[in-house]
This record gives C-alpha cells, structure tokens and sequence, in this order.
C-alpha cells in the first residue's frame, strides 16, 4: 500500500469529518547505519498480534479518529525504498501527535525487528 492509498483509506472514514488533522510517517531504509557504515538491504519482520493490539489501543484514544499502518515486510528492501507508512488522523493536534509519536515508537520497539545487512 503506497502513501497515496494511506491518504485514500483515512479520508473514506467516515468519520473524517471530525478531524482536524492527519499525520502521516514515511519511513524509508537510510543509505547509512546508525553507526555511519553503508547499507546493502534492510529486511523487516512484524509481530502482528502485538501490532494489531496497539493499533486498537491507540484507536481508543482521545480525538483519535483512525491510525492506520503498512509495514513492507517479507521482502528485502534497499535505501531509498520505503519501510513503513504510518497514518493518523484525529481531532486536535496535540491528540494527532502524542499518537503518532507513541504508536511510531512502540512499532519500532515493540511490534518489529529488522535485519540490517551492511556492504562489504
């Protein structure tokens, strides 16, 4: 699912009227490690059970209207293409951010881990 189907789907909610705004994360694989060493290909792995009960807590949230999240795994990736979209939309800004900050950070943490294979 590209962005463009991310914005399509949050905007046939029928809910959307109630937002205010809508955040979307773009997450790409980065032509360097954290560590500055350059990168052949990243590769992803999802715990869908824990995804699925975090995307449903953050749902519940206050102002949230929908949170919405594709993850390209089970192929390899190189830098430039991209990781993850991630998408919520909500009332007021600060209920949009605080969600977008925590649901990003508890998928990077909590929901997946990656295989990041470094050149040469």
């Amino acid at each position: 699912m590209a962005l463009e189907d991310v914005i399509r789907q949050i905007k046939s909610n029928p809910d959307y009227k109630k937002c205010g705004m809508v955040l979307y994360h773009n997450g790409m694989v980065r032509e360097t490690s954290r560590t500055g060493e350059p990168v052949a290909s990243l590769e992803i792995r999802v715990d869908h059970a824990k995804l699925e009960r975090l995307l449903f807590e953050q749902k519940k949230r206050e102002g949230i209207v929908d949170v919405i999240v594709e993850i390209y795994e089970g192929k390899i990736l190189y830098p430039g293409d991209d990781v993850m979209v991630l998408a919520v939309a909500g009332d007021i800004r600060s209920n949009v951010k605080a969600v977008l900050s925590d649901t990003l950070e508890a998928i990077k943490t909590e929901c997946t881990s990656k295989e990041e294979v470094l050149q040469g």
